[in-house]
């Protein structure tokens, strides 16, 4: 069973999904799209993706603030799992993804990725590490 996780921004969507066993999330790509409203060739990309990796299920970072709160953010990101939902026929499950951007930044100064190389990697580095976690979470 595969499962994708997405890091939702308001421009971009970074892309993960899990090897068969449900063990290990890997960065697929990076979404882009011009204006944080126009999301259809965004969920048509995200549907190509389910089908060519045969996913059942896909994780949705939820951008809660550091205290625990909801924000803007997260009712666009509950909109976008709706959306979702409708499109692929799969189920949608949130994952908290507050330091998930932390965590990818960490990564990349390990790396030494540095400036604008930076926007080439961070949002699928965070999906990673959101799927991670789920996957993580699942084994117990």
């Amino acid at each position: 069973m595969r499962i994708l996780g997405l890091d939702f921004g308001s421009k971009t969507v970074g892309v993960a999904v899990s090897d068969p066993t449900g063990l290990i999330a890997s960065g697929v790509e990076i979404i882009r799209r011009d204006r944080e409203d126009k999301l259809r060739q965004t969920l048509a990309r995200i549907e190509e993706i389910c089908v060519e990796y045969n996913v059942e299920r896909i994780v949705l970072g939820c951008p809660f603030n550091m205290d625990g709160s909801s924000g803007v953010r997260v009712e666009k990101t509950e909109a976008f799992k709706e959306s979702l939902e409708r499109r692929t026929g799969l189920p949608v499950v949130f994952m908290d993804e507050r330091l998930s951007t932390v965590e990818a930044d960490e990564l990349m100064n390990e790396a030494g990725i540095a400036g604008k190389e930076r926007k080439k990697y961070v949002d699928k580095i965070a999906a990673t590490f959101i799927l991670q976690w789920y996957l993580d979470e699942q084994r117990g």
